[in-house]
């Protein structure tokens, strides 16, 4: 019970500093060095353009999801109902956030069984990928299966862990674990970073054991060591949470290096820093499929709810069809067709990622 209790107050103390302290990436995303070629005469009325894509075997009206937020805090049961709910309205994927309290405490269930709120959209379960280690494979696949999910996130966070006060420090046999859950569960895995992007090697380990859905979460949003600094129970802790606040693989190369390793079959979602319907325009120009927020969204809905969500989505949808009509993109697929010239330092990423999947073949 204890560490249940020490769950709960992590995520609202998370909740807390993700809204009211400063924990951005000084970096960026890198998503604004994909320059777009403007189509003057775009042949296009907005009102044709076409959103819809699958995603998990179900239909989705845009390729939006709000990725894993919270579960345990004392706002959660609002925060992940209000949300799927939203999340239903527009026909977007919605993810619970990490699930790993329900190990312990499974009467708190109600933080995470919305799919009431979202009864034919797609819900994803989530757990930390350390937990893994100590809990077996069919403890792991009930976490989803007792809240009707379409499959289960499995979030990668070792950073994060090594800064958070009685972190995991151990890392070793979550590959084997993680290899076993995707069969288990037939392949409905999404594997996703927490903030620092995924490499061409961490990649190439994930395409061998059958992983069909990964989440890039890329530098240049919000950095969990920042936030774990915030709560650091020692002066090393929270020095390191310092020296490693901008740690990590930015969202645009961890995209181009995901196509490039797991092909054309494999399903890309882009997280990590994207805030505007353009940064997710430019991220299915990169090579995703679906693009994915948490903090933005929110911080609206924590400020005025349910209607905040809603103008925030609103918003989203509305800058992404302006984008596609101004690159002359009638659809989804037609965005990552569309001409462009990488520029700057994302130039030299993708160099260098050309390079190591050579090396890796």
């Amino acid at each position: 019970m204890k560490k249940a209790t020490e769950n709960t107050t992590r995520k609202s103390e998370h909740l807390k500093i993700v809204l009211n302290k400063d924990v951005s990436h000084r970096g960026t995303t890198l998503l604004e060095m994909i320059r777009l070629f403007h189509q003057a005469i775009p042949e296009l009325d907005l009102d044709e353009i076409d959103l819809s894509t699958r995603f998990f075997g179900k239909s989705l009206k845009a390729p939006l999801m709000i990725t894993s937020m919270t579960g345990g805090a004392e706002y959660s049961e609002k925060i992940n109902g209000g949300l799927a709910e939203v999340a239903s309205e527009f026909g977007i994927a919605f993810a619970v956030g990490s699930q790993r309290v329900m190990l312990r405490r499974p009467e708190v269930i109600h933080h995470f069984a919305v799919r009431n709120h979202i009864p034919d959209g797609v819900l994803l379960g989530n757990i930390g990928a350390a937990q893994l280690i100590d809990n077996s494979i069919e403890d792991i696949v009930a976490l989803a299966e007792t809240i009707d999910a379409d499959g289960l996130c499995v979030h990668l966070n070792p950073g994060q862990e090594l800064i958070q006060p009685h972190g995991q420090l151990k890392f070793r046999g979550i590959y084997d674990k993680l290899a076993k859950l995707v069969e288990r569960l037939n392949g409905n895995v999404l594997v996703k970073e927490t903030g620092a992007g995924l490499s061409p090697q961490t990649l190439n380990m994930l395409q061998k054991i059958g992983i069909k859905y990964v989440d890039v979460s890329g530098a240049g949003g919000t950095s969990w060591t920042k936030v774990e600094s915030y709560r650091a129970s020692t002066e090393a802790l929270r020095r390191a949470g310092e020296t490693f606040a901008d740690w990590g693989i930015p969202t645009a190369p961890s995209i181009y290096a995901a196509r490039r390793i797991l092909g054309e079959s494999a399903c890309v979602i882009a997280s990590g820093g994207i805030d505007t319907g353009l940064d997710s325009m430019r991220a299915l120009a990169m090579g995703a499929d679906v693009s994915g927020f948490a903090r933005s969204i929110l911080t609206s809905f924590m400020e005025k709810g349910t209607e905040g969500a809603v103008e925030y989505l609103e918003t989203h949808l509305y800058e992404l069809k302006v984008g596609m009509l101004l690159i002359g993109a009638g659809d989804v697929k037609a965005i990552g067709k569309a001409p462009k010239l990488y520029t700057g330092e994302l130039k030299d990423w993708i160099e260098f990622i050309d390079r190591s999947v050579k090396d890796l073949k």
